[in-house]
C-alpha cells in the first residue's frame, strides 16, 4: 500500500539542511555572526542565501570575505542564544515585529571564542569543528518577491580558500573527515537536530 499524502502550506521550507554561523566584519572592523540553515556546496564553493537586510549580507557585500562555521549538535543552546538578534542597528521594522533585538557582540553572547583565520582577516569561531574561510564570488536576488518593500533574498556564491577541521573529527593522515566523529547540528523546519544515523556510504566515499 502507498503513503497517504495530503497537501500542505507549511509557514517554511527548512527541510533539514546544516546550521552555519557566518562570521563577517563590520565596518568599523568589529565582527558579526550570522546564524544561517540555506547552503549546499557546490565543488570548492559554497552557495547560500541571506536576507538582503541581515548585517552580515551588508558586510559580505562590502568586504566580499567571511568565514563558514559548522557547530556540532551539542553547540545548539549557543546558536540559539544569538537566533534572536541582529546586528542592524536600527533593528528593521519587520524584524523588531519578529521580536528580533540589536546586539554588538554576539561572540561573548553565544559563548563563543574567536579564532583568527589564515588567509583572510575576519576570524573563525573557535567552538565549531568544522570551518571554512571563504571569498564571495558572486551574487545575485531572488527572482521571487518577499512581500516586504526593504528586504529581498540574495543567492551568494562564496569561494572556500581553506578548510579547518578539528583532528577529532579527521581520519589520521588523511584528509577526509572522520563522518563516526562529526556530529553536525541540523535545523529542520524551526526545530535543532543532531546525532544523526549512519546508514551506510556511496561508492564515491572511497575517493
Amino acid at each position: 500500500m502507498l503513503p497517504d499524502h495530503q497537501a500542505i502550506a507549511p509557514s517554511v521550507l527548512y527541510f533539514g539542511t546544516p546550521v552555519v554561523l557566518i562570521v563577517t566584519r563590520n565596518h568599523d572592523g568589529t565582527t558579526n555572526i550570522t546564524p544561517m540553515s540555506s547552503a549546499w556546496a557546490l565543488g570548492s564553493c559554497v552557495v547560500f542565501g541571506l536576507n538582503s537586510t541581515a548585517q552580515g549580507a551588508v558586510n559580505l557585500l562590502r568586504n566580499g570575505e567571511c568565514t563558514l562555521n559548522f557547530p556540532s549538535a551539542r553547540l545548539w543552546p549557543n546558536v540559539e542564544r544569538i537566533a534572536r538578534t541582529t546586528g542592524m542597528n536600527p533593528v528593521p521594522s519587520y524584524k523588531a515585529d519578529m521580536g528580533f533585538v540589536y546586539e554588538s557582540d554576539k561572540f561573548t553572547l553565544g559563548g563563543f571564542a574567536v579564532q583568527p583565520s589564515e588567509l583572510i582577516s575576519t576570524p573563525r569561531i573557535a567552538q565549531c569543528p568544522l570551518q571554512f574561510e571563504a571569498r564571495l564570488l558572486t551574487w545575485h536576488e531572488s527572482a521571487k518577491p518577499q512581500g516586504r518593500a526593504a528586504a529581498t533574498h540574495l543567492i551568494m556564491e562564496a569561494d572556500v580558500l581553506r578548510v579547518h577541521a578539528d583532528r577529532s573529527i579527521v581520519v589520521p593522515g588523511t584528509n577526509h573527515i572522520d563522518t563516526a566523529h562529526w556530529n553536525p547540528l541540523f535545523y529542520v523546519f524551526r526545530h535543532y537536530f543532531g546525532d544523526a544515523v549512519d546508514l551506510g556510504k556511496t561508492f564515491r566515499a572511497e575517493h
